[in-house]
């Protein structure tokens, strides 16, 4: 029996930027940045994902100009000296008649999950925590904060003139926003402090204010959040839908386009206590109660989280008609792809063609190579 799946092949315009579809190729750190430079295997990788019919490609995160942004050598750096590599990159997506952004990215306190790495430099957080009462690096002045504000803003208008088509903050997963975001591990007494969600909400939204100024008012700009940290997968920032819009609803105020919202496993309810277990996920709830458009996540097409990644484990290709359902009735706009995307890049053209059965499984041994 043929999936129809054309609702996930609706175009979708935003601000500027026009999207052919709604498959967004996730971000993902591929660790393959030659001295912080991105190269002509970066070009490929990403144009043959575009060509294999992805609408928006979210490049891997791209570290502002901080001294300790990164957590791991190879990384990209998205900053002069390093940009050189990235005008073909766009070319390539672009000659496919795909749409990119790249995420830029500041990793915190947080350490490498692969590798033992020292930057070299203090690392720095909110308040010199990795986790709650862990301690690592240094707490952020507010010189400091400022001068990490204006990094992203510069390198949110280094995409916009390099070509990109908009730009996305990584402000999820227990990194350096999420950090301010996480009552463990912002124990600020100052103005980027406070029991609130909201008083600690205040360093995203400087940055997103920042980028906005920055960009003017047509470049979309995504901004990737998260309930689960890397340091607790069980940790909640908003336990209540009146909690996620004191939240979420200042940063769409202060420019954000979109709200990338990532989960495990996108088909878990947010809110099941509210909906029941078939409710709407993260980025249902946050689109109904901040009107942005919004991303869904999570172990789209695979059984099993990616987390399985981590302990080599395959995963086979799984139903999309809970994504259908879901799309049909809008309860998001976009649908982001991971793991399958890398070992399979043509996941989208097959899925359109109804060739569902040619699928490829994920093997975390295609974690090895660029192609």
């Amino acid at each position: 029996m043929t999936v129809d799946t054309s609702v996930l092949f609706r175009p979708l315009t935003i601000g500027a930027m026009r999207l052919r579809n709604r498959i967004v190729m996730a971000p993902m750190t591929r660790g393959f940045a030659i001295d912080g430079a991105v190269g002509p295997d970066h070009a490929r990788y990403y144009g043959r994902r575009a060509e294999g019919g992805v609408g928006l490609i979210l490049t891997e995160g791209v570290v502002v100009d901080r001294p300790a942004s990164r957590n791991e050598p190879h990384v990209p750096r998205f900053h002069d000296p390093f940009l050189g590599g990235w005008p073909a990159v766009v070319d390539d997506v672009h000659r496919a008649q795909a749409a990119i952004a790249p995420q830029i990215w500041h990793t915190g306190a947080v350490r490498s999950s692969s590798m033992d790495w020292d930057p070299g430099v203090t690392v720095e957080s909110p308040s010199g925590l990795i986790a709650p009462d862990q301690p690592r690096g240094a707490v952020m002045t507010e010189e400091e904060i400022a001068d990490t504000v204006a990094a992203f803003a510069r390198a949110a208008a280094d995409a916009q003139r390099l070509g990109f088509d908009a730009v996305e903050v990584h402000g999820a997963h227990g990194y350096l926003v999420d950090q301010f975001f996480w009552s463990g591990t912002n124990r600020r007494t100052d103005r980027y402090g406070g029991p609130t969600l909201k008083e600690r909400s205040r360093f995203a939204a400087e940055i997103v204010a920042a980028i906005r100024a920055a960009v003017g008012p047509g470049f979309p700009l995504i901004l990737r959040v998260s309930q689960w940290k890397q340091q607790d997968f069980r940790a909640r920032l908003a336990d209540t839908p009146a909690a996620m819009t004191d939240w979420l609803l200042p940063l769409v105020e202060a420019g954000v386009d979109v709200l990338h919202c990532s989960q495990r496993r996108f088909w878990e309810a947010e809110f099941p206590e509210i909906d029941g277990a078939e409710g709407s996920n993260f980025a249902g709830w946050a689109k109904r109660l901040t009107g942005a458009v919004t991303i869904s996540v999570g172990s789209v097409g695979l059984h099993g989280d990616f987390l399985h990644v981590f302990s080599g484990q395959h995963a086979e290709p799984a139903s999309l008609d809970g994504l259908i359902e879901r799309m049909e009735r809008d309860e998001f706009d976009l649908i982001a792809v991971g793991r399958a995307l890398i070992t399979d890049p043509d996941w989208a053209n097959k899925v359109a063609a109804g060739r569902l059965d040619e699928l490829t499984p994920f093997s975390s041994a295609a974690l090895g190579v660029l192609a």
